[in-house]
C-alpha cells in the first residue's frame, strides 16, 4: 500500500525559508516521479516541482524556479522541498505525489499524500 506523508508547512514571513518532506512507503519500481503540487483557495492545483527518481531529472514552474529545490534522501524514501525566498503568493496546502510518469500534472499522479500548509504572512 502506497503512502505519503508530508511535513514541515507552517506559518512564515516574506523573504523566509521552509523545508517541507513527503516520506513515501510501498512504492513499487513502477512509481517513477515524485511530484510536490499546491493548490490555494479558490485556484486549481498546480505542479511545483517534480523529481524522476531513477536519474534525479528535475522539473519546477516559472513561478518558483531558482526559489525552491527539489531533493531526495533514497536511503530514507523521503524527497524534500526546500522553499526559500518566500512569497504571499506561495501560500498554500502542499501536497506530494507519486506517479508512473514524470510529469508536471496532476492527473498523472497516482496516489498523493494529506498535504500541509504554508502560510506566508508578515
Amino acid at each position: 500500500q502506497v503512502q505519503l506523508v508530508e511535513s514541515g508547512g507552517g506559518l512564515v514571513q516574506p523573504g523566509g525559508s521552509l523545508r517541507l518532506s513527503c516520506a513515501a512507503s510501498g512504492l513499487t519500481p513502477d512509481y517513477i516521479a515524485i511530484g510536490w503540487f499546491r493548490q490555494a483557495p479558490g485556484k486549481e492545483r498546480e505542479g511545483v516541482s517534480c523529481i524522476r527518481t531513477s536519474d534525479g531529472s528535475t522539473y519546477y514552474a516559472d513561478s518558483v524556479k531558482a526559489r525552491f529545490t527539489i531533493s531526495r534522501d533514497n536511503a530514507k524514501n523521503i524527497v524534500y522541498l526546500q522553499m526559500n525566498s518566500l512569497k504571499p503568493e506561495d501560500t498554500a496546502v502542499y501536497y506530494c505525489a507519486a506517479g508512473w510518469v514524470y510529469s508536471a500534472q496532476p492527473g498523472d499522479y497516482r496516489n498523493w499524500g494529506q498535504g500541509t500548509q504554508v502560510t506566508v504572512s508578515s
